[in-house]
């Protein structure tokens, strides 16, 4: 009987156990359903730091202030609302200056309590806004990436090299003072020398006396020359490629954190590129469609302190002359001067749209990259600093035309060219000739 008993209560006690992770997991997916939710529709008007006025109200402590019923009533049609004469709805109607509040009829009933949840969540420890832990810096976590392990291991050995090669050459230099190798065998009489090592010295002493031939010498002057006019033509040929080239900017920005943890498509800042020569550089009213509410960074992926991040923030605003308390312009604005990384000579024309839209698909087959964009800028979704990835000189050029097919499917080339031409490479077009680029 005790034996049931117990089984009973170990029962009961694992149910529980189960229930309670249950709904703590359950409460976590609904607390990041409801801050995506709120992010998606309401950050247009509300700020995501819900204790801060944006061009609604705060709404920190909402949960308390209204009724459950009400705020579902409010948030799916404000409008009828207002309309059935609702005091609580007027009131707030006109103190906002009797501005439209977006209708969200589509919203389910789980959606709005899954938003509401959130709000009535916001300060405790289950959101991960104010999660960051700062790793204590140290040389020796940069051990645990394989790549500096192998750096690391291949210094090491060819350290080893270079010490024993100087110790080789020490001796060498050594033997050169005696003026026959017999000589020098009976100084070292004394020490215990194998065999082989006698072989050794016998061949380094013959080639003392081969070096004094003249005929070699001139032979050594001559390769020498043409080393030292290659060193002189690799460097000439370097001179304003700037392959690497990652200056700092006026602002901090950081892709990694923009297009590769939140996805944003490059097209949505460089909107030109599709249909332009350029692809331009977005004005700061395109951020702000982001960081009006957007006033401080609350992701895990920290570069560099929390603080720096929300000060490049505010540079912004700034430079656009915003008030973040009035949410308003103010006349003291100033332009932004962001330093350029790809500039092409001017005697080189390139077309963004071009190899966009015509060459788009096949340059993405020949460099096997996802984006488009990466087959020229790298992979900028990783970057926190953007950089030339490239060195864009003309052989650069030459050799993706070479090597790049035609998109024989696409109406430019079938408006312009026979189809016999079509399954070949660019540069059967005329993708190697110089009118191409430079006119």
């Amino acid at each position: 009987m005790k034996k049931k008993k117990n089984f009973f209560y170990i029962t009961i006690m694992f149910s529980c156990l189960i229930f309670f992770k249950n709904g703590n997991t359950q409460s976590n997916k609904d607390l990041e359903n409801g801050k995506n939710l709120f992010k998606i529709n309401c950050t247009a008007c509300h700020a995501l730091d819900l204790k801060k006025k944006l061009i609604g109200p705060p709404l920190y402590g909402i949960n308390e202030k209204r009724n459950k019923e009400w705020l579902h009533k409010w948030i799916k049609n404000n409008k009828e609302l207002i309309n059935s004469g609702d005091k609580e709805a007027v009131e707030i109607y006109k103190k906002y200056n009797k501005s439209d509040m977006t209708l969200f009829t589509k919203l389910s009933t789980k959606n709005i309590d899954d938003i509401l949840y959130f709000i009535k969540n916001y300060n405790k420890n289950i959101i991960n806004k104010n999660n960051f832990k700062k790793k204590k810096y140290s040389f020796f976590n940069h051990f645990n990436d394989p790549f500096i392990k192998i750096i690391f291991l291949g210094i090491f050995l060819i350290s080893l090299i270079i010490i024993n090669f100087i110790y080789k050459l020490i001796y060498l230099l050594k033997i050169i003072k005696y003026p026959s190798i017999e000589e020098f065998i009976s100084k070292k009489k004394d020490t215990f020398i194998e065999d082989s090592f006698y072989k050794k010295q016998i061949i380094l002493f013959l080639i003392k006396k081969i070096l004094k031939l003249k005929e070699i010498i001139i032979f050594i002057q001559i390769f020498f020359s043409f080393f030292v006019i290659w060193i002189i033509w690799v460097f000439l040929m370097k001179i304003d490629v700037n392959k690497g080239y990652k200056p700092n900017q006026p602002i901090f920005f950081s892709h990694k954190i923009h297009s590769g943890i939140n996805k944003i498509h490059c097209q949505y800042c460089h909107y030109s590129s599709l249909y332009s020569k350029i692809s331009g550089i977005p004005s700061l009213n395109v951020c702000m469609n982001c960081h009006i509410s957007i006033n401080s960074y609350n992701g895990d992926y920290l570069l560099k302190q929390k603080k720096f991040i929300d000060n490049e923030i505010k540079k912004i605003y700034k430079y656009l002359g915003w008030n973040e308390e009035k949410i308003n312009f103010y006349e003291n604005k100033s332009n932004i001067k962001w330093i350029r990384i790809h500039n092409l000579p001017k005697f080189v024309n390139f077309n963004h749209s071009q190899h966009i839209i015509v060459a788009g698909k096949e340059i993405k087959k020949s460099k096997n990259v996802d984006l488009i964009c990466e087959a020229c800028h790298g992979y900028v979704q990783n970057m926190d600093q953007v950089l030339m990835f490239n060195d864009f000189t003309m052989e650069w050029c030459i050799k993706c035309h070479v090597n790049t097919n035609i998109n024989y499917y696409n109406n430019y080339y079938l408006n312009y060219y026979n189809k016999n031409y079509l399954n070949k490479k660019i540069s059967s077009l005329g993708g190697i000739e110089c009118g191409k680029c430079h006119y």
